[in-house]
């Protein structure tokens, strides 16, 4: 007889509370159509794929055993969250990530109280549960912490300062290491799944913890050598001797796929007194679902695609990517120069530094998710007479803004910085936002900070960074495609602070930094139409300024605007202070700055983003004709007077 359907589980499951009524052999089903809908939703919306494939049975696991939200979970990276948010109330929008108005691709307080942390940015997941676990402890409270945490994360200092004093939570705290590149792990086999099964078990740590207690009676020689056996022995079957060090109980391997090991293992750990303890679990990024498994990137990240054949749709022809022009150029730059070198941090894609890498493997640099070693080691390069070119995401780079001052600008050493991801970035919303990369950068003595209008203007601030070598120098650029400029077959060597009037008219001034500039261009149309003559000019850099230029703008014309993509305290400050400084607000000078809202906007596509900020063309027009209307009211008034 031919088996029967099963029934479906997950139409049943809306919450974690629904799925602790399911019983342990009905698991299995529940994490495959949980597997099943999580790459369904994706291939509608694109997003990260693999990381949370890799997490469907833990996800499963631990909101069976652990009282969430009461127990507290956290996500590092949050972007393999998606099973979890599917079980936490939020399936009926899972289609909505990543789109205005939807769900973010991240943990996000503001959606659940199954998000108690937002985790965009990686390695913070274990000092935030040990945040919670300790506020329990003082208070009296129930609950414990989970923080679940990707090997590529441990890669960062911070974790494992967290882990250095983790110890001050006790059994309140659990850290799951989620190992998905078998980076760590040896081989997990029915062995070591035995034997992480006994170490976490109530009776193991019971007489453990009473070997520990009678060998503290002893001479501090005998007692000093109890516990070193006992470590010793734990770390030759099973691995963790750091963790152990670092104040953690060590459990694992441990398959992270199958859930009959997974469940006894994790209900032990809830269960223990001693603590804290860290699991680690071994993972398959991509697990479950063919196409990801067999892409060298496990479909880490995606556009949409089609289900069955795993096929991503293809983004129309167009411009090449910033990313990859600076990678290109970079490399051609470095064709000529044997001292160039690249560093990144865990993106060399998403920073073109894997093109460099491909011309010069040699001087190609990843180094993990540790930004702040990062610009350190450049420093150490640059003061050994290399030119080393920091290639970082603006948002990521903020993790290392003291290495940045104290390392490089006060000991004016000539890094390089490519920051890549400038301004506003779409579907990734606030967390991947480069915001507020040149307000602060700009207001550090001896920094000179670029801005590339388009993708020829990156070629020649890449040429022009890599020959300047009086102190550190960077050159922001954003997300995305170029504006579809040639590409110059020699680049040019840019003068220090010297913009660019690419438009002259008479009445209104448009200084614009960075790819406003199309914005800029399209609103001198608009204005012209009406009959208002309109200069824009390509200021190139934030600091230093173009002063002369910037001061015949600013006195030949009725109105002025300058545009930016950042935040308050960038460009448009540094030209009110150049004007207040000379005096020209004092004659009447009429100017506004246009920037980054005092807020953190949500995702959505980068034009929409750019509208809702008041950065785009419309806006523009509409700021010179309220000036001009105020202007035109104030001259009135004064002639009535």
């Amino acid at each position: 007889m031919a088996d029967l359907p099963q029934t479906p589980l997950l139409d049943a499951v809306s919450t974690p509370e629904d799925l602790r009524r399911l019983k342990p052999d009905q698991l299995r089903q529940l994490a495959d159509e949980l597997r099943a809908e999580t790459i369904s939703a994706v291939g509608t919306t694109g997003g990260h794929l693999g990381s949370g494939l890799g997490v469907v049975e833990l996800t499963t696991a631990i909101h069976y055993v652990f009282d969430t939200p009461r127990d507290r979970l956290i996500w590092d990276v949050g972007h393999q969250c998606y099973p979890h948010k599917i079980l936490t109330g939020r399936r009926d929008r899972i289609r909505t990530l990543r789109q205005g108005g939807g769900l973010s691709g991240f943990t996000k307080r503001s959606e659940s109280e199954y998000d108690p942390f937002g985790a965009a940015h990686s390695s913070t997941s274990i000092s935030a549960a040990l945040g919670f676990a300790v506020a329990n402890k003082l208070s009296g409270k129930p609950g414990k912490a989970i923080a679940v945490i990707g090997d590529g994360s441990m890669s960062a200092g911070m974790a494992y300062e967290a882990m250095n004093n983790a110890e001050q939570a006790g059994n309140r705290l659990v850290v799951i290491l989620n190992d998905n590149d078998m980076s760590i792990a040896p081989p997990v086999g029915g062995l070591s799944a035995y034997l992480s099964r006994i170490v976490s078990s109530r009776e193991f740590l019971g007489v453990r913890e009473l070997l520990k207690r009678f060998a503290k009676k002893l001479p501090r020689p005998f007692s000093e050598a109890a516990r070193k056996t006992d470590e010793f022995a734990r770390g030759m079957a099973m691995g963790g001797t750091l963790f152990e060090e670092l104040g953690f109980y060590y459990v694992g391997p441990v398959d992270g796929h199958n859930l009959d090991q997974l469940i006894p293992v994790l209900e032990n750990v809830r269960d223990a007194e001693e603590g804290p303890i860290l699991i680690h679990v071994v993972t398959q990024k991509g697990k479950g679902y063919a196409p990801a498994e067999a892409s060298a990137d496990k479909y880490h990240g995606v556009q949409k695609f089609d289900v069955i054949t795993g096929t991503q749709a293809k983004a129309p022809p167009g411009p090449p990517q910033y990313q990859n022009v600076f990678g290109d150029a970079l490399a051609d730059e470095a064709d000529r120069d044997p001292t160039i070198v690249a560093i990144t941090a865990a993106m060399p894609g998403g920073t073109g530094v894997d093109r460099f890498a491909k011309r010069h493997p040699t001087r190609a640099f990843d180094v993990g998710i540790a930004e702040q070693h990062g610009v350190t080691f450049a420093a150490g390069l640059a003061a050994q007479g290399m030119r080393p070119f920091c290639a970082i995401y603006s948002t990521f780079l903020q993790r290392a803004y003291d290495q940045v001052v104290h390392d490089v600008a006060i000991q004016n050493l000539p890094v390089r910085f490519a920051i890549d991801r400038a301004g506003l970035v779409g579907a990734d919303g606030a967390t991947h936002a480069g915001s507020f990369d040149v307000t602060y950068l700009a207001t550090l003595p001896n920094f000179v900070v670029m801005a590339a209008a388009d993708e020829a203007e990156l070629v020649h601030m890449t040429h022009t960074a890599a020959l300047h070598d009086t102190g550190p120098i960077a050159v922001r650029y954003p997300r995305g495609n170029g504006t579809g400029v040639a590409l110059p077959e020699v680049p040019q060597r840019l003068e220090i602070g010297r913009g660019r009037l690419v438009r002259e008219g008479k009445t209104v001034a448009i200084l614009s930094l960075g790819t406003r500039l199309g914005e800029a261009l399209k609103a001198a149309d608009a204005l012209e139409a009406k009959g208002l003559s309109t200069s824009v000019a390509d200021l190139r850099f934030a600091k230093p300024l173009d002063e002369a230029l910037i001061r015949r703008l600013l006195t030949t014309h009725e109105v002025a605007v300058t545009i930016e993509e950042g935040s308050v305290g960038g460009l448009g400050a540094h030209v009110l202070t150049l004007a207040s400084d000379e005096g020209l607000i004092d004659a009447g000078l009429k100017l506004r700055t246009m920037r980054l809202p005092d807020l953190f906007q949500d995702q959505d596509s980068p034009d929409k983003q750019y509208a809702q900020a008041g950065l785009d063309a419309a806006a523009i027009v509409e700021t010179v004709l309220t000036m001009l209307r105020h202007n035109s009211a104030g001259v009135s008034e004064g002639a009535r007077a």
